[in-house]
């Protein structure tokens, strides 16, 4: 474990060969980088893996805001110079998705590749984060995290993979609240529908085909504005990445590289 002391104190892992091109993972809403543990033993033997948990999240300081997709990609930006990284293949869920298509239209100098998980231009409205946010301010994690598992996994997984589940569970659980809070502003405040026709970097969209929060039709929306994005489809719900580990690594894989 790594810390770099930037404008936000950031928690950072590097594995993979010294000399090998950069994949970097970001998390999800409420999440951390142990979210990746799937993929990274895989995806290390040939690139080197750059994980970090997005300000407010796992052991990440929470600065004073604002806190949009603005701010959480010059972390990166932030985090990759302090680290001498010129440019990257990136790899994001959810909100870590959106911080990396916002980082392909605004630094594509900086995006070799980009893999939007669980990905959408909008998510929800102003009003069911606001009302999400109040819950949390109110009752803590402990309040919205049934459900979110209930979003994240399809009801066959969570029968058939309870380690898994709880797994998840934990990691939730010890989500710092204002963290949480701070993530849920971020995706209330992106809207990129008229934004992501401007990337221009190879790009993957990956769905899970039950995702009740990013379905498919939201990956879709997306193929259709970035020229010559590739789609996937895989069995799961939001967090496919553990449901369907092993097929969306392959996936991955082959993604990045291809030519």
């Amino acid at each position: 474990m790594a810390f770099a002391d930037l404008r936000t104190r950031l928690r950072y892992e590097l594995t993979g060969p010294a000399n090998a091109p950069v994949v970097v993972f970001s998390n999800s809403l409420g999440a951390d980088l142990t979210m990746w543990d799937a993929q990274v033993p895989a995806i290390a033997q040939s690139f080197r893996v750059l994980r970090y948990d997005t300000r407010g999240h796992g052991k990440s300081s929470l600065p004073d805001g604002p806190h949009n997709l603005e701010t959480l990609a010059g972390d990166l930006l932030a985090l990759l110079d302090f680290l001498a990284i010129p440019a990257i293949s990136f790899c994001g869920l959810s909100l870590g998705a959106m911080t990396g298509l916002w980082l392909a239209e605004h630094a594509p100098q900086r995006i070799k590749k980009l893999v939007a998980c669980s990905a959408a231009a909008k998510i929800g409205t102003a009003e069911s984060w606001n009302t999400r946010m109040d819950l949390v301010r109110r009752a803590g994690m402990q309040a919205v995290v049934p459900g979110i598992l209930e979003r994240w996994f399809t009801a066959a997984f969570r029968d058939r993979a309870p380690q898994e589940l709880r797994t998840t569970q934990v990691m939730m659980d010890a989500a710092p609240a204002s963290g949480y809070i701070a993530g849920c502003e971020a995706v209330r405040d992106a809207d990129l529908r008229e934004d992501v026709s401007a990337i221009a970097v190879p790009t993957l969209l990956v769905t899970g085909a039950r995702d009740p929060v990013t379905p498919p039709a939201d990956a879709r929306f997306l193929v259709a504005k970035i020229p010559g994005a590739k789609y996937v489809e895989l069995p799961g719900a939001h967090l496919f990445n553990v449901e369907s580990a092993t097929k969306f690594t392959a996936e991955l894989l082959r993604f990045l590289a291809s030519a």
